[in-house]
């Protein structure tokens, strides 16, 4: 008997001990690091000047380091409203595989990490940029604007834009037109692409007290702004190639995916019945993922092709 009660003891302890590696690995949102990682190698790769491999991995390491950083103390600061929530219900903190306190012990270690190595070993100008972006993505949006304004996604966007320019300057050294370009691209994706989210998931954020545009304004007004960003961004898309970052191919493609967005950001603003309008929303969301992801693949695949060939 005394040995079940001892088993029984361990087992009951054994949570207590911390989470798994996956565990952790979840507090850095992977899926958000991975975009963060892919623009910032393009503002490397695009970017005058080169950088030594190893350096150019430190960089992209402790960039992705930044990220995780950022997301461990997002959820660590938003464990109460995570778990009442369906979308983030299953994240670490609420499901109890990992405390409060050893998330925001991991993202502090993470954070001043990062930002030190990435200015001792590199560059401090990226140093000082992922400071920034953390900070930036933490007490700015985390903690002032996203439970305060329906313009949290406005602002806040500020902090997922950051990275290219980052990359940029770990090969530069410094800040330049065409990285605010970079930059700003990403600023203005980053409405339409989360408010299409928050149209089917209204819900969830009422249930919690988040005030996002379509709780606070009403679908119709989202629907109304998803429109007017989306044509902030389609045009500012092209621009790369008007000023020589991009060539040809990055010009058609621009053009093409941002006719593609305005169609599916129209159907979103003309489409208003509920499972209609959400389905036309889901579209526009996946699609903005990829937009972006394909806008930044173009830059990456001529200015590739530029200094291995020669073009």
């Amino acid at each position: 008997m005394a040995e079940l009660r001892l088993e029984s003891s361990a087992l009951r302890v054994q949570p207590l001990a911390g989470g798994s590696i996956g565990d952790y690995f979840a507090l850095m949102k992977p899926r958000v690091m991975s975009l963060v990682v892919f623009t910032a190698f393009v503002g490397m790769v695009v970017a005058p000047g080169s950088l030594h491999p190893a350096l150019a991995v430190i960089a992209l390491l402790c960039i992705a380091v930044g990220a995780g950083a950022s997301g461990a103390l997002n959820m660590w600061y938003d464990a109460d409203i995570d778990a009442r929530m369906q979308r983030t219900a299953a994240r670490p903190i609420p499901r109890g595989r990992v405390t409060p306190d050893e998330a925001l012990t991991f993202g502090m270690v993470l954070s001043f990490g990062s930002v030190f190595t990435l200015g001792l070993l590199v560059d401090w100008t990226a140093g000082a940029l992922l400071a920034l972006t953390i900070g930036f993505y933490m007490l700015v949006y985390t903690m002032w604007l996203k439970r305060r304004t329906p313009q949290n996604i406005v602002i806040g966007g500020a902090a997922g834009a950051f990275p290219p320019m980052i990359g940029w300057a770990a090969v530069t050294g410094s800040v330049s037109v065409e990285s605010v370009l970079l930059f700003l691209i990403i600023f203005m994706w980053t409405p339409p692409h989360f408010w299409a989210l928050a149209l089917y998931r209204a819900r969830d954020y009422e249930r919690v007290g988040v005030p996002m545009l379509p709780v606070v304004a009403g679908p119709d007004e989202t629907r109304r702004q998803i429109l007017f960003y989306s044509l902030l961004l389609t045009p500012l898309g092209v621009v790369p190639a008007a000023i020589g970052l991009g060539g040809i191919a990055y010009a058609v493609t621009s053009v093409v995916l941002g006719a593609i967005f305005l169609a599916l950001a129209f159907n979103v603003w003309r489409i208003r019945d509920g499972r209609e309008g959400d389905r036309a929303a889901k579209r526009l969301f996946a699609f903005s993922i990829f937009y972006l992801f394909a806008l930044f693949a173009a830059l990456l695949a001529e200015h590739s092709a530029h200094r291995l060939l020669g073009w």
